[in-house]
């Protein structure tokens, strides 16, 4: 793998993530190269955000296709046409099916510890209320490897942190996506550098050369 992996990244919303991705590279923190922005919302703040930034950008939107196998071999087709490496959901809020040829190549974040408050449904604020209702002391965020189901697939990495008493949804969700700011482009660093293996449904992280 080159150090400077062909980066597509694929959102819904405001582009916080990808943001961060850009603030990153910009201080050479990140190795890689943002090829194409893809959003399944024309309303997205994330595209303006691509816009600003000079990058290529376009909407792939699931409603306007018949069947979500029609939408994906469109997306898929946009990833060929790129000749990306490596696909990260930043906020993206649709279902994406893999095809084998990208198991291990698409990268995932969840705002809590996997496997616990995760599957379909469990996104946004429902995430962090269901954690408070269940009393948990901690949560924090996944980054893992995507594969045909949601909120599944292989776990690189997870940071953790404390839930306060104090904590409302908002509150917790504001921790929780620091500790994001840090492990999504950790997880690319890795992944840049040539450390993630696969062995099965786990993720190996292997010793830096020196």
């Amino acid at each position: 793998m080159s150090t400077f992996p062909r980066i597509s990244v694929f959102l819904s919303g405001s582009g916080r993530t990808l943001q961060n991705f850009l603030e990153h590279m910009a201080a050479g923190t990140l190795p890689g190269v943002l090829v194409d922005v893809v959003s399944s919302n024309p309303g997205a703040y994330g595209l303006e955000r691509a816009q600003k930034a000079g990058l290529p950008h376009t909407v792939i939107d699931p409603r306007d296709f018949e069947s979500l196998e029609a939408f994906a071999e469109k997306v898929h087709d946009r990833l060929r046409t790129l000749e990306a490496d490596l696909v990260l959901l930043a906020g993206y809020m649709v279902f994406f099916p893999i095809t084998p040829t990208w198991t291990g190549k698409v990268m995932n974040i969840h705002p809590a510890l996997l496997p616990a408050f995760g599957g379909k449904g469990f996104y946004g604020d429902r995430v962090h209320r269901a954690v408070l209702e269940a009393g948990a002391e901690t949560s924090g965020c996944t980054v893992h490897f995507v594969d045909d189901r949601y909120d599944h697939g292989p776990i690189i990495l997870q940071h953790e942190v404390p839930v306060l008493s104090e904590d409302t949804p908002h509150s917790l969700a504001s921790r929780v996506f620091q500790a994001e700011l840090k492990a999504f482009p950790e997880a690319v660093r890795l992944f840049a550098e040539g450390r993630l293996r696969l062995v099965g449904n786990r993720v190996e992280i292997m010793p830096a050369s020196s």
